[in-house]
């Protein structure tokens, strides 16, 4: 469970921002989607070279330019 403490002086606006932030980098919500159906492990690791592929591709592109 995510604790968000407001400062003193803080709107509850910017702690929940903080808490959105918060919950979105622990990628749970993901979490929750991928269990949400079965994927085989075929398509998982098609899925994961191809995430491998395209980040090689692009750190390629950035050292060139």
């Amino acid at each position: 469970m995510l604790k968000i403490e407001v400062k003193p002086g803080e709107s509850i606006e910017r702690a929940l921002k903080r808490y959105k932030r918060k919950y979105r980098n622990t990628k749970r919500l993901d979490q929750i989607r991928d269990r949400q159906e079965f994927t085989k492990k075929s398509v998982a690791k098609r899925k994961t070279l191809k995430k491998a592929q395209y980040k090689e591709q692009f750190l390629n592109d950035q050292d060139n330019i």
